[in-house]
């Protein structure tokens, strides 16, 4: 059996119970070892063996899956955060299909959801945004035409953006192209959970600026958006006391409910 485990967003106290316990029950583990908090192998149990994703190749890292299945053991597929989330996993999971091997897949924390820990933020504040898009910008792979950074950027909503710590030049004039202001409240989040975060509270205008004055060149998730001020919002409705739900009749008549 092959389990895809999400790793967490870096803590190492971040990976759920259920993957902590496929952790301690691996006679083989496969981590990507650039991305993932190595205080995780801890969990395993004595013999296991464990490979690093990082010097390796798809066909190598599926051989090492097919070896394993091949003895009756059982693998964790050890990916950062949650695989669903530029994790590569699709493709495994293909080959494992070709090969008549049986998988699953625990999901873990994202570091998007990290991100907004270490900021004490939600990403959907009524009146504000109750959107938001996880994207990247295009590098050394390509993203398909229609999901260029300005068309995403037009809706105005909160952007999470992967993988662009490098570009921040670019990802800048992409975003104002699309629609938001230069002085539109943005963050960069370092390696968040991690016990070397760090987080920074800037503009559109001033990302690459801000990323260049606190040395951070990679790791790090750039948050977009009017709810990155955690302002202006309006009061949820569901908590309202003037607001009638399934389980409760509203109590009192609404009056001014800005924050």
């Amino acid at each position: 059996m092959i389990h895809f485990v999400g790793a967490g967003s870096g803590a190492a106290d971040l990976i759920t119970v259920r993957g902590s316990r496929l952790l301690g029950e691996a006679d083989v583990i496969i981590y990507a070892g650039s991305l993932v908090n190595p205080e995780l192998l801890k969990l395993k149990k004595e013999g296991c063996a464990v490979y690093d994703s990082a010097k390796m190749t798809l066909e190598e890292v599926v051989a090492v899956m097919k070896d394993a299945e091949s003895k009756g053991l059982v693998t964790v597929r050890l990916h950062t955060g949650d695989p669903c989330i530029y994790g590569a996993i699709r493709e495994q999971m293909d080959l494992l299909d070709e090969a008549g091997i049986t998988y699953d897949y625990c999901p873990g924390v994202s570091a998007f959801c990290g991100a907004a820990s270490a900021l004490n933020m939600e990403y959907t504040l009524p009146g504000i945004s109750q959107t938001v898009i996880i994207t990247r910008m295009a590098g050394r792979t390509p993203v398909p035409e229609q999901e260029e950074i300005a068309k995403l950027a037009s809706h105005g909503s909160t952007m999470v953006i992967f993988l662009s710590t490098g570009m921040l030049e670019s990802l800048s004039e992409r975003l104002m192209a699309g629609g938001y202001r230069e002085d539109t409240p943005a963050a960069i989040v370092y390696k968040a959970t991690w016990p070397e975060e760090r987080s920074y509270i800037c503009t559109v205008g001033t990302l690459a600026q801000c990323a260049k004055e606190n040395n951070v060149t990679k790791t790090a998730l750039i948050i977009v958006g009017d709810t990155v001020a955690q302002a202006g919002y309006n009061r949820s409705e569901l908590y309202h006391p003037a607001f009638t739900t399934e389980f409760r009749q509203a109590t009192e008549t609404r009056e001014s409910d800005n924050y």
